[in-house]
Parts: C-alpha cells; structure tokens; sequence
C-alpha cells in the first residue's frame, strides 16, 4: 500500500510540473498582447529594484548583483549595480554611457546596426513592446502566476549573442516581473524586478553620465 502512495505522490507531482507551462491558445494570445500594450502606452518613467543573476555552466553557483533601473520614455535607460560592486550603463539616443565606480566612458553605438537593435531589444523588454517585431519567432505560455513570451532571433548575428529572449509578466497589470537573456552557449542572465513604480517623476539629469 505504501508503494501505491508513493507512485501516485510521484505521478501527482509530475503533473504539477508539467502544468506549470502551458502554451496559450490564440485567443488567449490576443487577449495577452492587448494587456501588455495598453501596460505600455500608459506608462511613460519606471523606477525598479532589480536583483541579476549571471549563470555560468562552469560555476555551481550563479554570480548575484543587484541596483536599480530606470526608464523614460521614449528610450531612455539607465542600469545602475549597487551591490557588490558601483557600476552603471545608461542607453541614451545613440550613445552608451558607462560609469565604472567614477570611471567614465562613451561608446558610439549609432553607426552600428548591430548595436541600435540590441539597444531597442534592452529598451523594449523593460517596457514589454516586442510583440510586433519581425525579427523573432515568438511562443507563448500560461506560467503559474505569469504570462510567458520567448523570443528567438531570426538575425543570425544577433543570435550570435543572443540564443532567446524570455520575459515573464504579470497576469494582473502586464508588466514585465522578469527578463532572461540565453546565449548561444546556454549560460544566462536573469534580471527580476521588485518594487517598481510606474509613471513617477524621473528627471533628465538622472541620465547624464
């Protein structure tokens, strides 16, 4: 009889871990797509903690950092590390500005395509508009508590760097709870935000480097 239990604890649990991804049907998708965009529309400054984890398949543990984000409308992105080490990266027009602890630097990224469209993949995961982008295979799915879309690269360059795009939303308000970028070799980062405030002010002079 114990053995009886413990197959039918095991098949129960199993199913529990299938069920938690199911691909959305179509119009499910549709209903989806619409949260996330009218999210998007109606959001124009976000401010959010973030914690990162960079996985690495030679090491048995994850490297951790955390800091803030923040975003203005249109396209303005600044990514700030404040633990364990001071560290920021903002996205602002055609310039990458860096700051590594007092260190500053510029990188022209304007007259690289390649560049620009990893720019508007970074600025357009943070606000959740990638719906409509042609250069993805785009999938779908139901995810416990959130919504779920992976993004594969149809450029081969860009899955060079690249391999996938997954971001997870909220099922209430549609925005993005979590961003993992896969690369070609299987290692990733994932970012999880906490704490986030829509549409505060955030002023200009937050994005000079």
């Amino acid at each position: 009889m114990r053995n009886y239990l413990f197959i039918l604890f095991v098949l129960l649990s199993l199913t529990s871990m299938i069920a938690q991804e199911v691909a959305m049907n179509a119009l499910e998708i549709d209903v989806f797509k619409l949260q996330v965009s009218n999210a998007s529309k109606s959001t124009t400054t976000i401010a959010s903690d973030f914690v990162q984890f960079k996985h690495l398949d030679f090491l048995d543990n994850d490297i951790e950092t955390s800091g803030k984000l923040v975003f203005k409308a249109p396209g303005l992105v600044k990514w700030e590390y404040t633990h364990p080490y001071q560290y920021s990266v903002i996205f602002k027009e055609d310039k990458l500005l860096i700051n590594d602890d007092g260190t500053k630097s510029d990188v022209d990224i304007g007259s690289s395509k390649m560049f620009k469209k990893l720019n508007q993949l970074i600025v357009n995961s943070v606000k959740g508009t990638m719906f409509d982008d042609d250069d993805f295979e785009i999938s779908y799915a139901k995810v416990d508590k959130a919504n779920k879309a992976t993004f594969i690269p149809k450029d081969k360059k860009i899955a060079g760097y690249i391999a996938a795009f997954e971001l997870l939303f909220n099922k209430n308000d549609g925005t993005v709870q979590e961003v993992k970028m896969i690369e070609p070799s299987l290692d990733f980062t994932r970012i999880v935000f906490s704490n986030r405030v829509l549409n505060g002010t955030v002023k200009d002079a937050v994005f000079n480097n």
